[in-house]
């Protein structure tokens, strides 16, 4: 069994919060991953997409428009069965 592989993310509050890597996806050129809290999976997955800075470097970036999330969503769901 391979072990999961972990990100660490700085919150609102300057706070660092450890996150499982649970998928990745590409939709329409945009790509996506699913995070889950390590120390609180039960809290629920999390979306984000992935976007370039001015440097080129990926950083991740909440997803604000509904029709993306949802978009993103259904493709999991796809994915589930």
């Amino acid at each position: 069994m391979s072990e999961q592989e972990k990100i660490t993310l700085i919150d609102e509050n300057n706070n660092e919060v450890e996150f499982i890597l649970v998928d990745y996806l590409e939709i329409e050129d945009q790509r996506y991953v699913v995070l889950l809290p390590a120390e609180d999976p039960e809290n629920g997955a999390v979306i984000l997409r992935i976007d370039q800075d001015e440097n080129g470097d990926d950083v991740l970036v909440e997803i604000e428009d509904d029709e993306e999330f949802d978009r993103v969503v259904a493709v999991l769901e796809q994915e589930e069965e």
